[in-house]
């Protein structure tokens, strides 16, 4: 998995993104860079917030279609972008909630 070139799609890649994929290819990292991710996002304009929510957005539907290939994999790779999305955007643009038989 191209975990850089997922998160760029068919834009220009950020410079965060390559803490991002270290966190990917190493989830015992996450802890400790969460907080410079989260500090490096503060200054970023509403643009590239944008870019970067549909960068993490991207490589959780990317992670979604190819589970089944390395589960283990793709549910670290979906867990990291969840959570930066958690922390930088104080919430999930894609929350998949159960629907009920209302």
């Amino acid at each position: 998995m191209d975990h850089a070139r997922i998160l760029a799609g068919t834009g220009t890649p950020l410079p965060v993104y390559d803490s991002i994929v270290t966190c990917f290819d190493d989830i015992n990292r996450l802890p400790d860079l969460v907080e410079p991710i989260f500090l490096e996002t503060q200054g970023f304009d509403e643009e590239t917030l944008d870019h970067l929510r549909f960068a993490l957005i991207r490589i959780q539907v990317y992670a979604d279609i190819h589970r089944y290939e390395d589960m283990e994999h793709t549910q670290k790779v979906k867990y990291v972008s969840q959570v930066l999305e958690k922390v930088i955007f104080g919430s999930l643009l894609l929350e998949w909630e159960p629907q009920g038989n209302d």
